[in-house]
This record gives C-alpha cells, structure tokens and sequence, in this order.
C-alpha cells in the first residue's frame, strides 16, 4: 500500500552541505517526491513536531537543534515522499537515531555524530509510522502544497477567500 512519509533535513545536514547527498538517497528508492519547502523551525513548530518526548531530559536540546539555534544555518528542508513502504525504506536509509549505531551506509551512520554535550546531530527526521506522518505532515504542509491527494481536506472560506485546509 502506497503511504507518505515526513522526511526533514536539518540544520546540521544543511551547514554540512549535505542536502544533495541526502536527496539522493532518498531518491535512488524509487519512491516519489510529492512536496518539499525549506523553512525554519518555530519553537511552537519544533515543540509541537517533539511533542512525545516533551517529558525527556533532552527535550529542549532537540528543540534548540531543529531551530538551528548550533548551526551557522538556520533552516532546513521538510519533503514528503509518497509510495509503496515509503515509511519502512526511508527509515532504513536513514538508519539508527543514534549515530553511533547507524549502519556505516546509512545517512546518520555515514554523516551524524554526538557532540560533546551528547547531541545527536543525525541530520534527518523520519516519520515513525504512518499516524505520525499524518500528524507531522500536516504541521509541515498545507494541501495546495503536496502534489498527491493523501488525505481528506476541506474548503473554508477566509476573509472572502477559498483555501482547502487538512481535514
């Protein structure tokens, strides 16, 4: 069954300049690309995304790191790649949260580390399952954003404007 999947390149990916490395890794699954924005992270965006390990320890070191807030560059790449397994391949590729137990191959394996204050620069979020890329997509995108139709929307009205939101 086909499925999105959130993948964001990060800051530290971006100061590296990695992102075309990371892209083609992606790519070279065969999956298709359906939306991409660079932006910058908000503390109410990077809470929000976080918002399952808001009671860990490191919570506002994971906050502080997607915002940019160690990094020359402060923005980062949000993509949606769409087809079969997309969750599954994507995660593989991108390998082990931790670094350090990434496969060497993998994207975190082959360009992350930990710093010294035990950051894990890994360079890429992947969604973890498929109600969590719908619930991170739809933080990251707006429908007119994303090329394919992978989940309801709805028409308002806006001060005299039509727009389709997430259902």
């Amino acid at each position: 069954m086909k499925e999105p999947a959130l993948i964001i390149i990060k800051p530290d990916a971006i100061s590296k300049k990695l992102v075309g490395h990371v892209i083609t890794k992606f790519s070279q699954t065969g999956l298709e690309m359906v939306a991409i924005s660079i932006t910058k992270a908000t503390k109410r965006l990077a809470e929000e995304h976080y918002r399952h390990i808001k009671d860990e320890p490191f919570f506002d070191g994971v906050i502080s790191y997607l915002m940019g807030r160690y990094h020359v560059e402060k923005k980062l790449l949000a993509i949606i790649f769409y087809g079969e397994g997309a969750i599954k391949k994507c995660r593989k590729i991108a390998g082990a949260t931790n670094p350090e137990d990434a496969q060497p191959a993998s994207i975190r394996g082959s360009f992350g580390r930990i710093t010294t204050k035990g950051i894990y620069e890994n360079v890429v979020h992947v969604s973890s399952d498929k109600g969590e890329a719908e619930r991170e997509i739809k933080l990251w995108f707006d429908p007119i954003d994303v090329t394919a139709n992978l989940y309801k929307t709805k028409l308002i009205s806006d001060q005299s404007k039509k727009r389709r939101v997430w259902a």
